[in-house]
């Protein structure tokens, strides 16, 4: 063979198949559209991913119609073989005709048999739980309790200590670090009756035989049962992204919008008593905006007037001997400090000491404060907080056991009548991860339609035919029956990370049904250059046999495709440590619906291409030959 009819020959191929290759990367690009719509947490996490495999694949459709065919020139010297001098192929093709020639005998029962599957995939799809994303196992326990609104600094103190005992006898735990109230910053605003407590574990292979981390957190919760302490288990990053993005420190939260401070709190522990019970709800609680207790220390006019006093007398006495007076700043090389003077522990720890303060007179000498003014504690809110302009009580959860969907569902259920007698000026609004999961169904149910039309519109420009085009697109709902029973079978909840896979897997579907229709056409082309284009000329077994040639003796090519999607997804299902939980719900898809749009693909595929080309001939006396090749 010369150079010259080497290089025809290669060009003949590259043009064959090379708009095929193009817009198939086109419609694995187009696929990623819903990605790149994300918002908030979800859009930050695959964003990347998504903008990654773009670039990727638009240099790769650039690359497959310059550069490959001189790549391919350059290399492709020597003798040439078939397919058939490769024994690994032999054996494939020995394998796959009788059971191809079997489809298109049974037609029926191939068709029969790949819409039940279908049909059963649907509700294993309904029947999976929901959840905003899988969660990621971030090898520390934040441990979150909450006390009552009014407990002291000294008891707050004493619990902490209680609690990192109990936490550091479990022989998993490596380290504990607890805080209770706010750190020294204006960005923390945790009151005194709350204690964030984080555990570091050891490495998994010095824990105990068979024990978990949910085993763990189950034991810890059952010895922390302290009276008056709400637990709170979760981890620390997925708690401070959850605060930032949703103002809610919890997986769930309710939040109760008011305009008065005990009308909410009354509801809001009406709605807590209401969800107790629900399986999956665990760590529930009311966030305390009531129980607060306040000094109230107010000054009798007319006893000061009787000692000679002022208003600012009294107040002097209460701001130094309580809250504390600036005597001077003291200078310590570059730092500077104040120096601050009041009354020691002992005789401001209590009611009674406080009362004792002695307040100097002119006259009398020094008196208590009681003689000048009235000293009680009285309750008020323990936090004020606010949204949008209305007053806001929350009732926090979380979800354990159980998916986020179908447990917030219920929790809606339960609350329905209540929801609806609520006071004229009062509402709720879900919050915290439930909010994250509406918003990214929301995104991806209405960009999802705009993206299955972009993709048959790629596929009408591939094949410039509207029939080719559905043939193409219908392996998209088959590719689904793989990822459904892969994502059931594995226990995976629905979420933004199982749609990203299926996302994936819509554009490695279509492009190896494009690789099928590509050379079922090149066959028909053969069969009309040797025949002729009239019902006189070609018969039944004509099309028969050569859709089976266009399917078997292509079939490296295609299962080249199946296979390097395979083989580049399936060491994840073994991956382990920080990450491969989140991975795996995205591959788990995309594993199983390759599988099983590829045996659509080689089975169904050539049967309903030879059905259809059987219906044109039968029809309009010829065949609707589709010409692949460049233009």
């Amino acid at each position: 063979m010369s150079t010259a009819e080497r290089i025809k020959i290669i060009e003949a191929s590259c043009k064959q198949v090379g708009r095929g290759v193009f817009f198939s990367t086109l419609i694995i690009v187009a696929s990623f559209l819903p990605v790149f719509l994300l918002e908030g947490q979800e859009g930050k996490l695959f964003g990347p991913l998504a903008w990654t495999k773009s670039f990727i694949l638009a240099i790769d459709a650039i690359l497959a119609v310059t550069l490959a065919p001189v790549l391919i020139s350059f290399f492709l010297k020597g003798k040439l073989r078939t397919d058939n001098h490769n024994p690994l192929n032999r054996v494939l093709q020995k394998v796959y005709h009788p059971v191809l020639n079997w489809c298109m005998t049974w037609r029926k029962t191939t068709i029969g048999i790949n819409i039940l599957a279908l049909v059963i995939s649907v509700p294993l799809l309904l029947s999976l739980g929901t959840e905003f994303m899988p969660p990621l196992d971030e090898g520390t326990i934040l441990f979150m309790p909450v006390t009552l609104p009014d407990v002291s600094n000294s008891e707050a103190k004493q619990i902490l200590q209680v609690q990192d005992r109990i936490i550091k006898s479990l022989p998993e735990v490596k380290n504990v670090l607890g805080k209770a109230g706010r750190a020294n910053t204006a960005t923390d605003n945790s009151p005194i009756n709350m204690v964030e407590t984080i555990i570091l574990l050891k490495p998994k292979d010095e824990w105990r035989k068979g024990i978990k981390k949910e085993d763990i957190i189950n034991e810890l919760n059952a010895k922390l049962q302290i009276p008056g302490v709400v637990n709170g288990w979760t981890q620390p990053i997925i708690n401070r992204i959850n605060m930032l993005s949703t103002g809610i420190r919890t997986d769930v939260g309710l939040k109760v919008y008011g305009q008065n401070l005990d009308t909410i709190a009354a509801l809001s522990t009406q709605m807590k008593k209401a969800l107790q019970g629900i399986a999956g709800v665990k760590d529930i609680y009311v966030d305390p905006i009531t129980g607060g207790k306040y000094l109230d220390i107010k000054v009798n006019k007319d006893a000061i007037g009787r000692y000679g006093l002022s208003v600012d007398d009294v107040n002097e006495v209460v701001e130094s001997a309580l809250g504390g007076m600036n005597l001077t700043p003291t200078i310590e090389g570059r730092r500077r400090f104040s120096v601050n003077l009041r009354l020691a522990q002992d005789y401001r720890n209590n009611l009674d000491a406080i009362k004792r303060t002695l307040v100097q007179t002119s006259n009398n000498g020094p008196i208590p404060l009681s003689s000048v003014a009235d000293i009680q504690i009285s309750d008020g809110p323990a936090m004020i907080q606010s949204e949008n302009a209305l007053l806001r009580g929350t009732v926090l959860f979380n979800v354990r056991d159980r998916d986020l969907g179908s447990t917030v569902d219920e929790a809606q259920k339960r609350l329905n009548n209540m929801v609806k007698t609520l006071p004229k000026g009062y509402f709720i609004e879900w919050s915290g991860q439930y909010e994250n999961l509406i918003r990214a169904e929301h995104t991806l149910k209405l960009v999802l339609p705009i993206v299955l039309v972009i993709i048959f519109a790629c596929l009408y420009f591939a094949f410039r035919s509207v029939r080719e085009a559905f043939f193409s697109l219908i392996s998209i709902p088959f590719a689904l029956i793989g990822g459904a029973y892969m994502v059931y079978f594995f226990g995976v909840h629905l979420s933004v990370a199982v749609a990203v896979g299926f996302i994936a897997l819509f554009g490695i579907a279509v492009e190896t049904g494009i690789v099928m229709v590509i050379y079922l056409n090149d066959a028909m082309q053969q069969l009309v250059a040797l025949k002729g284009n009239s019902r006189e000329n070609i018969t039944r077994a004509d099309l028969h046999e050569y859709v089976m040639n266009g399917a078997v003796k292509r079939l490296r090519p295609k299962l080249m495709t199946v296979c390097v999607a395979l083989f580049g997804l399936v060491p994840i299902l073994w991956s382990t440590g920080t990450g491969s939980d989140v991975m795996q719900p995205i591959v788990l898809p995309m594993i199983g619906g390759v599988l099983t749009s590829s045996t659509h693909i080689l089975l169904v595929t050539p049967l309903i291409f030879l059905m259809v080309k059987e219906y044109e001939l039968k029809k309009y006396g010829k065949l609707e030959v589709l010409d692949v090749k460049e233009q």
